[in-house]
């Protein structure tokens, strides 16, 4: 059952960024520079991405000594979901592979 839930939360948690994103890029080009000055355009961006930046450095490191515990081969495939989408996906895509054994 959390397989699924896990599963169906790394859809979710990839389109609904890129839905966001894509509005971005058709609007300013792939310009990085001006998307990461955007996550910290004002006080609450520049918190909430803060915020963000800082959970995701946190469960890279959990989720690499986690995954070492137990033994999972494909923990380098949060890596490429963190930065093509974010912890939205890089989360619930580490929680599916730790129930398959991943």
């Amino acid at each position: 059952m959390l397989k699924r839930f896990y599963l169906l939360a790394a859809v979710v948690g990839t389109i609904i960024p890129w839905l966001f994103f894509a509005g971005f890029f058709s609007a300013e080009g792939i310009n990085i520079p001006s998307f990461v000055s955007s996550l910290f355009v004002n006080g609450a961006a520049g918190g909430f991405s803060a915020d963000v930046l800082i959970s995701i450095v946190v469960f890279l490191v959990w989720s690499y000594t986690d995954a070492k515990q137990h033994g999972l081969k494909r923990w380098w495939l949060v890596l490429p979901a963190c930065f093509a989408v974010g912890l939205s996906l890089a989360l619930p895509l580490y929680l599916y592979l730790r129930e398959d054994g991943g």
